[in-house]
């Protein structure tokens, strides 16, 4: 009974990885016929670019703060304040910003996708779309994806940026340093291999965020349950994968001695 229990489970999931690859795969194909429903990508670049720029800057900003805050207490015991805008220009750009301004996204639009798109399954408006000769995935999931690709790094840099501000707020007010101390040490601290690092992660965390809910909500069953379950789901499932991916992109990075 167990054995049988394992091999369902294994199935299940080894089927998610190939619809997730399928909708990837199907998505980059549009990008190279038409219809391109560009209308369809701007409007849902404002609903989620746009859409969560408050609370990404919010989260930012504060983190920075913290994180700023939390550092001085360690480097007042050796002296070395004058590291803060150091510390936190790389912990916000190398790895604070991307993660958690995907986790904010992926918590505000993740589930968003699911939501909408799993109630026009259970309303039978996808069947509605098929039936009129339209693709599906082409109308639904391709404008989310190329949105988010689009809006997730540019959050990822104003989120480092307001980070970076916060830090420098209490490092000027808690550690006394000078505007022109805290930047110039957060400037001459940032690498190449840093910039890249955290520049390139939010692309890898965009199709995670676009593909899971877009999964989720095309399979929605039961109903309006069936759509708030789905919303749940795609949001925890596509936090838990941003950790992962997270944790093995940068471990292949230093693997491969990028930084």
């Amino acid at each position: 009974m167990i054995n049988v229990l394992i091999d369902r489970l294994v199935k299940r999931k080894v089927l998610a990885v190939q619809e997730f690859t399928g909708l990837l795969l199907a998505s980059a194909r549009h990008a190279f016929s038409r219809p391109r429903y560009v209308v369809d990508t701007l409007v849902q670049m404002d609903i989620i670019g746009f859409g969560s720029l408050p609370i990404v800057l919010l989260t930012g900003f504060f983190i920075g703060g913290v994180l700023a805050l939390q550092t001085y207490r360690t480097l007042s015991t050796f002296g070395e304040t004058g590291l803060l805008g150091q510390v936190v220009a790389l912990s916000m750009v190398r790895e604070i910003g991307p993660l958690l301004t995907a986790l904010m996204v992926a918590g505000r639009n993740s589930s968003g996708i699911a939501s909408e798109i799993g109630s026009m399954l259970v309303s039978e408006q996808v069947d509605a779309m098929r039936a009129l000769g339209t693709d599906p995935l082409r109308k639904l999931v391709t404008p989310r994806l190329y949105a988010t690709l689009v809006t997730l790094p540019l959050l990822t840099v104003l989120s480092d940026f307001f980070g970076m501000l916060g830090g420098a707020i209490v490092s000027m007010s808690t550690a006394r340093l000078s505007s022109a101390e805290y930047w110039t040490s957060a400037y001459q601290a940032l690498q190449f291999g840093d910039c890249f690092q955290g520049l390139t992660k939010p692309f890898f965390f965009a199709v995670v965020i676009a593909l899971v809910g877009s999964l989720y909500g095309l399979h929605t069953t039961g109903g309006t349950e069936g759509v708030g379950r789905s919303t749940t789901q795609a949001v925890v499932v596509s936090c838990v994968l941003i950790l992962l991916l997270d944790f093995f992109y940068t471990k292949f990075l230093i693997a491969v001695g990028f930084f």
